[in-house]
């Protein structure tokens, strides 16, 4: 059987391509296309080499892992760790799919053409035939994850939380927030954000209804007996989100915060809530925000 070494290279070129092209659309990374062809090459030498057995540590599983986040770092330039092992480890997951969609069309196609050398699948079936597979590949890898977040319902987005404070007990609905890590700096708390009308049982309204005021540093509008009585217990916490880049909450610490997710409840004792003085929601579906990683 003859094997030509552009038909090596080409076929690995293009199937690296493409499965990075559907790494980077996973991660919603964002595509160029001259860095996915620099990383496919790369990849695609590799496959050349390794044919060729013009280096010894062709079939070394540490050269592999090199050889992969080099092409990563080429594709995506991952600028954390967490990130580039994040990247690898899809990268793997879709290569895994790849070839086995793919291997699996050309033996049904042509199996009598297919040989094995150097760890590498070759044979005389069309190019097409490859790429055909890379094809379909591709439409399950992303079909499955589809699939995936689609079960992901608005229910697992919520959970009951039942708030302690000042000796009083209060229940709401809190939004689990992907992108909510909001701590008191100082000491590293985490933070609930709760609407301020929720917790006219737990705080006095002198408080509640000037938020914004103590947020100057203004008292002149609260009795002088709930001044001295929470002066000490209020604390600042910076925040930034959307439209607003430098704000900030009045918030207290809670006794305690009762987490009911699904079956499970956890009590956690060292949480402060954050006074938001609006509505989170025009329907009320949640009046609080929670990190996920409080769960």
């Amino acid at each position: 059987m003859t094997i030509y070494i552009d038909v090596v290279l080409i076929e690995n070129l293009m199937m690296n391509f493409i499965i990075l092209l559907a790494t980077g659309l996973i991660l919603k990374e964002r595509i160029s296309v001259i860095r996915l062809l620099l990383a496919s090459l790369l990849g695609a030498i590799y496959a050349v080499v390794s044919y060729l057995s013009i280096l010894e540590m062709y079939s070394s599983m540490i050269l592999k892992i090199i050889l992969s986040i080099v092409m990563i770092y080429i594709a995506f330039n991952p600028q954390t760790m967490k990130k580039m092992w994040k990247d690898i480890l899809l990268f793997y997951l879709t290569s895994f799919v790849f070839g086995g969609a793919a291997f699996a069309l050309i033996y049904i196609v042509r199996p009598q053409d297919i040989l094995m050398r150097n760890g590498l699948f070759l044979g005389t079936y069309p190019l097409k035939t490859i790429v055909l597979g890379a094809i379909i590949a591709f439409i399950i890898i992303m079909t499955a994850f589809t699939v995936v977040k689609s079960k992901i319902t608005k229910k697992d987005m919520f959970c009951e939380i039942e708030i302690e404070l000042n000796h009083k007990k209060i229940e709401t609905t809190a939004m689990i927030d992907t992108g909510n890590l909001l701590k008191e700096p100082i000491t590293n708390t985490p933070v609930i954000v709760v609407e301020h009308t929720l917790l006219y049982d737990c705080i006095p309204k002198e408080i509640l209804n000037h938020l914004d005021e103590l947020l100057g540093g203004e008292f002149n509008n609260i009795p002088e007996p709930i001044k001295e009585k929470y002066r000490a217990k209020l604390k600042l916490i910076p925040f930034s989100s959307l439209g607003k880049q430098n704000g900030m909450l009045i918030g207290m610490k809670a006794e305690a915060i009762k987490i009911k997710d699904m079956d499970k409840e956890e009590t956690k004792e060292n949480i402060i809530i954050g006074i938001y003085n609006k509505s989170l929601t025009k329907r009320g579906e949640y009046r609080a925000l929670m990190g996920i990683d409080l769960l």
